[in-house]
């Protein structure tokens, strides 16, 4: 009986200093697709990757998000500034580029501040690149709105900025999130589309979160 009481005691212990685990913070650095535009608050998809983090023990607080819709990449450089977001953060995600595609900005230009925008979220998740994920520049040229648009140049350009991205997030030692595949899944599923018929609906955004979770939960487990 001693012993039954002593490992009950002991187990008693170990869930309270579970619960009382400092909950791990997130940085989510961004335009439009990180902001959640024409989503609630609920369905963005630092909110529901913090959401699914949580569900499997790793208890992450409502996001910082630092993000707009519009926002080029120096734009989001200057929003940062602003906000000026005190560090170190557990884990940081970095998504933009879409609007320097979408105004036709030069890549050697979307090159040099990205470059420069991750070195931000790596000082920002205390210099361990490994609590990055950068993400993919998604598809916008699949979309209801992008009619008017010609969709195989779109593609093309968007599959050039995500090169450099993904070199960058490669070289420095950053986690990087492939989604524009899933995407391009609009093109015949409206339902991952939300209702201004740009942007991602709740349902892509929990896919990106999922695609996400493995290497979040990589970094939040080091």
């Amino acid at each position: 009986m001693r012993y039954v009481v002593g490992l009950m005691t002991v187990m008693v212990l170990s869930t309270a200093s579970a619960a009382d685990a400092k909950p791990k913070t997130y940085l989510a650095l961004g335009d439009s697709y990180t902001i959640g535009q024409s989503v609630d608050e609920a369905e963005r998809f630092p909110v529901q990757l913090a959401k699914l983090l949580t569900k499997d023990g790793i208890v992450v607080a409502d996001p910082q998000i630092i993000a707009r819709t519009g926002w080029t990449t120096d734009e989001l450089s200057d929003g940062i500034a602003t906000v000026a977001p005190k560090g170190p953060f557990d884990l940081v995600s970095l998504l933009i580029g879409v609007n320097n595609q979408f105004r036709g900005r030069s890549q050697d230009e979307y090159k040099t501040q990205f470059d420069a925008l991750l070195k931000q979220a790596i000082a920002f998740a205390g210099g361990d690149a490994s609590h990055v994920i950068v993400f993919s520049i998604p598809d916008w040229g699949v979309t209801p709105f992008a009619k008017q648009y010609d969709s195989a140049k779109v593609a093309r350009e968007i599959d050039s900025f995500n090169a450099i991205n993904k070199q960058a997030a490669e070289k420095a030692g950053a986690k990087y999130v492939d989604i524009t595949p899933v995407s391009r899944k609009a093109s015949t599923d409206t339902t991952l589309v939300a209702r201004d018929g740009l942007h991602p609906s709740g349902t892509m955004y929990a896919e990106w979160s999922k695609l996400a979770l493995e290497g979040a939960k990589a970094a939040l487990s080091k």
